[in-house]
């Protein structure tokens, strides 16, 4: 592979990535950050996969079932045609729970002729640390390993089992399937009752794309987006996490890979906002209870991320046998940076909870559980708002006065005192105004560099930094500000490049970035659109939305001069700030034609 080009499928419990070619290189089963099944993403020979493979006639085509996340993979060779429907199962039960086994099928549907492929199946358990060793039984294939720790895995097929592990012709002449499961099943897969699983599924999907309102203009690509940013949602705990993959490289050949398998809570926090905005307060409501549960103690710190089940030792460990993507190691599980201080997270996070608490005031459940969350808060922020932390992009060496974090601890009380006035705290609203107004002036006075007449990364610091453009989103400043449109236009001509952004260009721990950051691009043509250039920015949004892969998602990062994506795949920073975009121009489009329709 290329390129990214694969589409991710998922229950909200763990998710897959298969290429454009019908390959299942990644995934962890049974939750997103158990060990992996299948890595040929992260080692070609080692990692292990479940392919479909076609002699060189056939073409092969991608898509998703429209509003959902069933994928289809079609292979045609003349009249010989079939289609490979890849899906987790997932809908609600009668009892209202969700049923979301940790389990894959590929249901193979024959739509013309004698179509033939063979199957390349090849689990490689437990990132591959052991051999995994596979055997023919009566009811099912099964792998096993007892290397580092023991672990099985289970195919159910309705095709012949040894023509499958030796990988022999099969000749489809009615539909079949796969299911590849975690745990061993208590009855029979069947083929009708793989299909009734996946109408299911499919019925899931659509009703929960139907919340979604529908747009005047890139409706498809926000809906895409939302159904991307719910599969990276986990239904146990309400986590959000910040991609389904670990250790894909932001620059090929370097050492810039994390396992993103957990929850930011800045990254969660934003996607929580955007998605709830599109009308899905479920995702918001179980959110907001996995952050009151994370803290027990009203003084507690936050952590900047967690595990998806709320774990908070998240201790990054190299599985140095495998040769990572493209041959760009390490390859890490666990990220270090669980235990930097990064102060932005406060101001993220409050700014979530008021906008849930506008959008929903009667459908709060937990309100007195939110307001003693908001003291803690504040209390934290006036404590701590004036040390230096890592910041947003994780520096792993000093800690600065950065100016995004100084600008979302003033948002961390801004908006506690509006939560205040819906709580109707007036006490509170008098002791915190101060506290807001002084961090406020600080920031004007320090973050501001004279010389390049812009807002500057951190204090005292002449580099730019793409970050300080949510200064405005954040209502810290005003969109026609001076000091804002200069930043804006300093930005455009230090960071822009062919169409993309860095996120900085001044050195951090592996030397100099090298990689557009895929959000900053988007924070960019939003800017661009709230200082009036409105047709600037759409030439912008509309050329980044052809850097998408054939499905239309997008990964972390993206190489200035292929194109080529780069980074953890698929990533819910670049989608929840795409619906950003994608929303604004939507919205404009509807307010000229309300405005048009008065005019006639």
């Amino acid at each position: 592979m290329d390129n990214l080009d694969y589409g991710i499928i998922g229950n909200c419990r763990s998710a897959a990535l298969i290429s454009k070619t019908g390959s299942l290189d990644w995934c962890c089963l049974p939750e997103f950050d158990s060990s992996s099944v299948f890595a040929r993403l992260l080692d070609e020979e080692k990692g292990g996969r479940f392919e479909i493979v076609v002699d060189a006639d056939y073409e092969i085509t991608q898509r998703y079932k429209k509003d959902t996340a069933l994928l289809i993979t079609r292979y045609r060779k003349g009249p010989h045609v079939f289609e490979v429907r890849d899906f987790m199962p997932r809908y609600q039960k009668r009892d209202g729970s969700f049923h979301t086994p940790p389990e894959i099928i590929r249901y193979i549907s024959l739509l013309g002729g004698s179509p033939e492929f063979k199957v390349r199946y090849d689990p490689r358990l437990e990132y591959a640390k052991g051999e995994t060793q596979t055997y023919v039984k009566h009811p099912f294939i099964v792998s096993l390993t007892y290397g580092d720790k023991f672990d099985t895995i289970f195919l159910y097929t309705s095709f012949n089992k040894n023509a499958i592990v030796e990988g022999r012709t099969i000749t489809l002449e009615e539909d079949g399937y796969f299911l590849i499961g975690y745990n061993e099943k208590l009855f029979k897969p069947t083929v009708k009752k793989m299909y009734v699983e996946m109408e299911r599924t499919k019925v899931y999907w659509l009703n929960w794309s139907s919340r979604t309102p529908d747009y005047r203009k890139y409706n498809g690509v926000i809906k895409r987006s939302a159904i991307t940013l719910k599969l990276l949602s986990y239904q146990k705990s309400g986590a959000i996490l910040a991609a389904a993959t670990t250790s894909l490289p932001e620059t090929l050949g370097e050492v810039r890979n994390w396992d993103y398998r957990f929850c930011w809570i800045r990254d969660a926090s934003m996607a929580v906002k955007v998605v709830s905005d599109l009308g899905h307060k479920e995702v918001a409501q179980r959110y907001l209870r996995f952050i009151v549960d994370l803290i027990p103690d009203k003084d507690e710190k936050l952590q900047i991320m967690y595990g998806i089940n709320k774990e908070k030792q998240l201790t990054e460990k190299i599985l140095d046998h495998l040769s990572g993507y493209k041959g760009s190691g390490p390859v890490r599980v666990g990220n270090a940076a669980f235990e930097q201080r990064q102060n932005d997270i406060y101001g993220i996070l409050m700014d979530m909870i008021h906008t849930q608490l506008l959008r929903f005031p009667n459908d709060i459940e937990n309100g007195e559980e939110l307001w003693s969350l908001t003291k803690g808060i504040v209390w934290i922020v006036e404590k701590h708002w004036k040390e230096p932390d890592k910041g947003i992009w994780e520096f792993r060496t000093e800690d600065r006065h950065f100016t995004f974090s100084k600008v979302l601890c003033w948002v961390a009380i801004d908006r506690a005192i509006k939560i205040a006035r819906i709580f109707r705290k007036q006490r509170k609203i008098d002791k915190w105004l101060p506290l807001e107004s002084e961090i406020r002036e600080e920031i004007l006075e320090k973050a501001w560099n004279g010389e390049v007449k812009a807002f500057t990364q951190s204090y005292g610091s002449p580099y730019l930094d793409a970050s300080v453009l949510l200064m405005e989103t954040y209502g810290f400043i005003e969109a026609l500000d001076p000091r804002y449109v200069n930043t804006v236009k300093a930005i455009e001509r230090e960071l822009s490049q062919d169409g993309l952004l860095f996120r900085y260009k001044n050195e951090d721990d592996f030397g100099l970035p090298t990689s557009s950051f895929t959000i900053c691009t988007f924070w960019f043509i939003n800017s661009l659109f709230r200082i009036g250039e409105v047709e600037r920015s759409r030439e912008w949004f509309d050329r980044v939305l052809g850097y998408s892969n054939h499905l239309g998602l997008f990964s972390e990062d993206i190489d200035f001069k292929t194109k080529r994506l780069l980074g953890n795949f698929p990533q819910a920073y670049s989608h929840l700030a795409l619906i950003e975009c994608a929303l604004n121009f939507s919205r404009q489009a509807s307010d000229q034609q309300v405005l048009t329709s008065l005019q006639e």
